[in-house]
């Protein structure tokens, strides 16, 4: 069985809320949360799928850290207007990559928050370490 503990992001869209009138959430943009990583996200395709760029201010790794590449898919917002969403960072500066999960909420005044769950994964050389490893 693998222990994760679950970290709730919250990522606030740094450009402001898209329409007060709107209550779509829209995920593309710059998104901050509240210990200052910062990710944007491109135009989400006709078929969900969107990419981007995130740059974590949180690691204990020695190297220097630089923005990674991230990749996701979305529920559509005609399907769903606060919409599902996941999408995987592949760490430049290190040997890890992580997995996230969440949902983008709108509320009354039309501020768009991003709720999100992780799971981070690094590289071990032997599946006795694999215990460690998530």
């Amino acid at each position: 069985m693998v222990k994760a503990t679950p970290f709730l992001l919250v990522l606030f869209l740094a450009l402001g809320a898209h329409g007060l009138s709107e209550q779509t959430c829209i995920l593309t943009g710059h998104w901050k949360n509240d210990l200052g990583s910062k990710m944007t996200i491109s135009e989400v395709k006709a078929n969900g799928g969107f990419t981007g760029t995130y740059n974590t201010s949180v690691s204990a790794h020695p190297d220097k850290i630089i923005p990674s590449p991230l990749l996701g898919f979305q529920h559509l917002p005609d399907q769903l207007n606060q919409p599902t969403f996941g999408f995987t960072v592949h760490w430049n500066f290190t040997n890890a990559t992580s997995v996230f999960t969440g949902q983008c909420f709108v509320d009354n005044e039309g501020k768009e928050t991003l709720k999100t769950m992780w799971l981070w994964r690094s590289h071990d050389n032997r599946i006795e370490d694999n215990w460690n490893a998530t």
